[in-house]
């Protein structure tokens, strides 16, 4: 009974040591890559397309919901003169517009994603394979991204002596040559 606890705790004692050396090994640097797309050079030829597009879309959008109004105003001026029957077939019509408007409005959304994934696609596959030339370099188990996609904050805090070794970003604007 003593030998089986006498093993127990070496065997705890000899886990808790593995996982402290590695915890030792591992290095974990971070990153803004929103700094680093906003420094690319291409970035400002990238969101003017996006702009464009995205303008393209506005406008189709209007069109349509112009032509949406012009008909509500058309049936508001005749439902008083015109039969049941007809103000049904109208209001229908009308219904139908409205949910094509609903679903292009969605479309237009989703396009201006895909075209936005489309133009930054090949700018985040270069900072990815810059990430990955750093942190090989620097010797980093993982990099982390210090914000969300909405801006959000993930890396808190970092100490100045820790942030100076492990935050990679300039290095990574280094490597793309910006």
């Amino acid at each position: 009974m003593l030998k089986k606890i006498s093993l127990g705790i070496a065997f705890i004692f000899i886990s808790l040591i593995s996982v402290n050396t590695y915890a030792q090994d591992t290095k974990i640097g971070f990153i803004n890559p929103q700094a680093v797309l906003n420094r690319m050079p291409e970035m400002k030829a990238i969101q003017q397309r996006l702009k464009n597009f995205a303008d393209r879309k506005t406008q189709e959008l209007a069109q349509q919901e112009a032509a949406l109004q012009t008909a509500l105003t058309n049936y508001e001026q005749k439902r008083g003169v015109i039969s049941d029957e007809a103000k049904q077939a109208e209001e229908q019509k009308l219904q139908q517009m409205n949910m094509e408007l609903a679903q292009a409005e969605r479309t237009a959304q989703n396009e201006v994603q895909a075209k936005r994934n489309e133009l930054l696609g090949p700018l985040l596959s270069q900072i990815g394979d810059a990430i990955n030339a750093v942190a090989e370099r620097k010797g980093l188990s993982y990099v982390l991204n210090t914000t969300t996609n909405t801006g959000d904050m993930i890396i808190l805090y970092a100490s100045q002596s820790y942030a100076a070794e492990y935050n990679i970003t300039d290095a990574v604007m280094q490597e793309l040559g910006i």
